[in-house]
């Protein structure tokens, strides 16, 4: 008897010479809402997983996007290296955990904290969770000064403009604070200083102050809040700290537009979040929220973590996440320093405002915004048979993903088309848009009958 026998396993054999695109699971219909009796070969698995995510938008081509869809190639490595590191267990990823504090540390400089080389923040998973920290410290704070008065704590308030993201609104919702939205109008589009002071009470927790509004990209004028606030302090006595949600400003304005008072300069700003994967230039999600000093941040927001192998404080809502997303932000924090990071927001708001200028002078359009603050912009349609709807639809057929949307309440008869320019949108790129737009123009004249907007807008 032969040592040796080879026994063909036909399956084997039938998968070595069947051509690619001809195997099982390419052939037949893959289930989709359940698991499958067995598996399938790993290269079949990626190549249906990948052919249809060839149905989604180019990221690049995403104009509606805050978020970075570009890094260097040594950014994406060190990411891939990274991706299995758990943020939260610092025990057994120090030196991750080190990165981390470094961050926390160079945005405290940045931001004028008073604190250098001690800062009090983390990282998050992006802003909206950032937001809830920095909201949840300010609730907590204000209920242990009315506690210590003997007053009510069951009423507490939040002061922002119409024109917030989102996340505020949740915040509100979930930790029951009552969101006092301040309302927009054709003479600001943002809150104002009046607006704040007018709708605060000694129930008021904290104003909420924008750097870079998700409708046009224009600043809220925090010194000037800051300082209403403070008449209203010396008027009434009612004391109301300042959260900057500077999400994407956070990282524009230091870079770009240091002279303007915003961050803790303000002695009434008592924390700040930015998002790390928009302006900081990082994938997503990362985000950040830094605290004016430690006594900003409550301590009962503060959790000793003892389970992971090490007794670590944290303050983050999310638990189990990668630590590649920090470990991003310092490489670009070294790779880049504050000259690089300068260069890179002045581009994107160069091709912004220059990217605005063109497109008002195509003809339809009237810009609500001009890319002044965050490299962002809004414009409406002026005297055209057709809707900025039918310019975003129109549009997406060559790629490009411009939203459109009503502006808020009050200005809610306003829709625009808003465009982000990020790092990696090029002058070359936004020729081809502005060509693009006059081609849908032409075509949408001639498909709609002629009709005349009326609405009036002043920005």
């Amino acid at each position: 008897m032969p040592l040796h026998v080879h026994e063909t396993n036909a399956a084997a054999d039938q998968l070595q010479i069947r051509p690619q695109f001809a195997q099982r699971g390419e052939t037949n219909e893959v289930p989709k809402l359940r698991l499958a009796p067995s598996g399938m070969p790993e290269s079949t698995a990626y190549e249906i997983v990948h052919d249809e995510l060839l149905l989604d938008g180019n990221a690049r081509l995403n104009l509606a996007t805050f978020v970075t869809t570009w890094m260097e190639r040594d950014a994406e490595r060190l990411m891939a290296e990274c991706s299995a590191k758990n943020m939260i267990d610092k025990d057994e990823y120090p030196q991750t955990a080190e990165l981390e504090r470094r961050c926390v540390n160079i945005l405290a400089g940045l931001w004028n904290a008073p604190d250098e080389g001690g800062a009090t923040g983390c990282s998050t998973t992006g802003s909206s969770e950032a937001c809830m920290l920095g909201g949840l410290a300010l609730k907590w704070r204000w209920r242990q000064r009315r506690q210590a008065a003997g007053k009510s704590v069951d009423r507490p308030n939040l002061v922002m403009g119409a024109n917030v993201q989102v996340c505020w609104e949740k915040f509100c919702r979930y930790w029951d604070v009552e969101g006092r939205l301040v309302p927009v109008g054709p003479e600001s589009t943002c809150l104002t200083a009046q607006g704040a002071a007018a709708h605060c009470d000694e129930n008021t927790i904290g104003v909420v102050a924008v750097m870079g509004s998700t409708y046009d990209g224009v600043y809220e004028p925090v010194a000037d809040i800051a300082s209403a606030l403070d008449d209203l302090a010396a008027a009434s006595g009612v004391d109301v700290p300042i959260h900057v949600d500077g999400a994407s400003g956070g990282f524009i304005a230091p870079f770009l537009d240091p002279k303007v008072a915003w961050d803790f300069r303000l002695d009434r700003v008592h924390s700040i979040n930015a998002s790390g994967h928009k302006y900081g230039l990082v994938y997503p999600g990362v985000g950040w929220v830094i605290w004016r000093d430690r006594a900003a941040l409550p301590d009962e927001l503060v959790f000793d973590v003892n389970y992971l192998g090490g007794n670590m404080p944290t303050c983050a809502l999310n638990c189990s996440r990668p630590g590649a997303q920090v470990v991003a932000q310092y490489y670009n924090f070294l790779r880049l320093g504050a000259d690089g990071y300068r260069q890179v927001q002045q581009a994107s708001r160069d091709t912004a405002q220059w990217l605005a200028h063109e497109i008002a002078g195509l003809g339809p359009y009237e810009l609500v915004s001009a890319g002044d603050g965050i490299p962002a912009f809004a414009f409406r349609i002026g005297d055209a048979p057709y809707s900025v709807y039918d310019v975003s639809d129109a549009v997406r057929v060559r790629g490009w993903l411009v939203p459109a949307y009503t502006m808020p309440p009050a200005l809610d008869d306003v829709a625009v088309l808003r465009i982000v320019v990020r790092n990696g949108f090029s002058r070359d790129l936004g020729g081809m848009l502005i060509e693009d737009l006059q081609r849908v123009d032409e075509r949408l004249r001639s498909a709609h009958p002629a009709r005349t907007t009326d609405v009036g807008f002043h920005h």
